[in-house]
């Protein structure tokens, strides 16, 4: 199944080239030879799973907004900045999110919006899809510049807001801070081990970039490890001797956040260097399961 979505995928893009192209010119985004990632060796410790069985996925094939079947939007700014002092406001305009081509665009824009100086999107799984353990993953190319800060995230169901982070759950597939565009790491968030105490790892390309070329970001979670990879390179697990906190990624469903933030706390804000607009480009997003589940 996997390299059938692959093959069609494929397919699709080569059709598409020129367009694309068009789109990636539009937000700044320089285009540079793709260089082979040298792999992280694995411990003999580490579980690896194999979960095969698609669940969800989406490819974006259609153009305009984003399936509502899957996908819906966090609009605002959120309590002090989404809890991080982050400086946009998040729409579900198209000029902030779109399907073109097949690929989802996410776009960060400098403009004056109910009061904050920049706009962007924000979207969310919650009440669509939820899932526990499996393997999730997105096919991303990843914007620049100083202030800008996408992430590809798992947060816990809140039980109808009974629930409170940290206690649960949030493990964060991809984070990036655009003035680091070799770098970008993993992370899990829980009862004492949240914001600044989080057990995270990083993991840097080799002669490459992050915002140069798209990558495959992805775990594979099970009832007590998270394995972080990076095109299938296995570049960390976390485990619950790993976190000094209850381990709270076994208790229920996760469901996705996909956002582009602009500010805050770990990024910093932008300066005179950054350019806008800047987009987050998604080529796909999956899930799967193991078989036997």
């Amino acid at each position: 199944m996997r390299k059938l979505l692959k093959q069609e995928k494929m397919k699709k893009l080569k059709i598409n080239l020129m367009q694309i192209k068009a789109i990636l010119f539009k937000s700044f985004l320089l285009a540079l030879p793709f260089a082979v990632i040298l792999s992280c060796s694995t411990d003999d410790t580490q579980t690896v799973a194999q979960f095969t069985e698609l669940v969800m996925a989406d490819e974006f094939d259609a153009n305009g907004a984003p399936n509502n079947s899957i996908w819906n939007y966090n609009i605002g700014t959120g309590e002090n900045g989404w809890g991080n002092g982050e400086l946009q406001y998040y729409t579900n305009r198209t000029e902030n999110v779109t399907v073109q081509n097949g690929i989802l665009l996410i776009t960060a824009n400098k403009e004056d919006f109910n009061g904050s100086s920049y706009t962007s999107a924000r979207l969310l799984t919650k009440g669509k899809f939820e899932q526990t353990y499996g393997r999730f993953e997105a096919r991303m190319r990843l914007p620049y510049g100083k202030g800008i800060w996408p992430a590809f995230w798992l947060l816990g169901d809140d039980s109808n807001g009974t629930q409170i982070w940290p206690q649960i759950g949030e493990i964060d597939i991809m984070e990036y801070v655009g003035d680091k565009p070799t770098s970008m790491f993993g992370t899990v968030h829980g009862p004492g081990y949240s914001g600044a105490e989080s057990i995270s790892k990083s993991y840097v390309l080799q002669n490459d970039r992050f915002d140069t070329g798209f990558h495959v970001f992805g775990i594979e979670w099970g009832p007590d490890y998270i394995n972080y990879y990076v095109d299938d390179v296995l570049y960390n697990q976390i485990t619950p001797e790993d976190v000094p906190g209850e381990w709270v990624f076994n208790r229920g469903p996760f469901y996705i956040i996909l956002n582009l933030a602009v500010g805050g706390a770990l990024p910093g804000s932008p300066n005179a260097e950054t350019v806008f607009p800047q987009t987050l480009l998604v080529d796909y997003v999956r899930v799967y399961k193991n078989k036997s589940n």
